[in-house]
C-alpha cells in the first residue's frame, strides 16, 4: 500500500527531477497532468479492487440459507381463487 509520506516523496522526487531536466514550461506541466492524472487512476483501481473484494461471493456462507427439498413435500399445496377485475372500474 502507498502511505502518504511515500507518495509526497515520489511527488518531489519527480518534480524535481522535472526541474533539473530542462524542460520547457508547457512540457513540465504536461508531465505534471499526466502525473495527477496517473495518481487518481490508482486511487480508482484501489477502490475497484476494494469493492471487487466485497462482492466474492467465497467471503460469504450460505449455508444457512438454503433450503431442504425434504421439508417442501410437507407444505400444503394452495388453491388459487380465480380473481375478476372486470367490474372494478365500473
Amino acid at each position: 500500500m502507498f502511505s502518504v509520506k511515500r507518495t509526497l516523496a515520489f511527488v518531489l522526487i519527480f518534480n524535481s527531477l522535472l526541474l533539473a531536466s530542462g524542460d520547457t514550461k508547457e512540457e513540465i506541466e504536461k508531465k505534471q497532468r499526466h502525473e495527477r492524472n496517473l495518481r487518481a487512476q490508482i486511487q480508482e483501481e484501489k477502490k475497484f479492487a476494494e469493492e471487487q473484494t466485497f462482492y466474492q461471493t467465497e467471503n460469504y456462507n450460505f449455508k444457512g440459507s438454503e433450503v431442504n427439498q425434504d421439508s417442501l413435500d410437507s407444505i400444503p399445496d394452495i388453491e388459487v381463487d380465480p380473481f375478476d377485475m372486470t367490474n372494478v372500474y365500473d
